[in-house]
């Protein structure tokens, strides 16, 4: 199984085609289905380790942002340059991040 979607990456920075379908057409019945539709790449360690922590955050039923930068560097889980988390810094991840 797949474990991202391998057409994503080829068009995160492209200009739509503008015909419909141009080189991507499915046939019925033979269209390829894939468990992670968006994921352009597979994740890295840091971030199933980012995710695991948020969980543990979350879990501990901390739902402010300025209490989970808080948490994280209690935890003492540091951004992946290495740094401390800020509330800039969190939320500038979760953008980079997607989510």
């Amino acid at each position: 199984m797949k474990t991202f979607n391998e057409k994503l990456a080829s068009w995160i920075h492209a200009t739509p085609a503008s015909e419909a379908g141009i080189n991507n057409i499915q046939i019925p019945g033979q269209s390829e289905l894939l468990v992670w539709q968006t994921r352009y790449k597979e994740p890295t360690v840091y971030e199933q380790d980012f995710v695991t922590q948020l969980m543990d955050v979350f879990s501990s039923g901390v739902t402010e942002l300025d209490d989970v930068v808080q948490a994280l560097n209690q935890q003492g889980f540091r951004s992946e340059s290495g740094e401390k988390w800020t509330t800039e810094t969190f939320s500038e991840e979760m953008q980079r991040l997607g989510y």
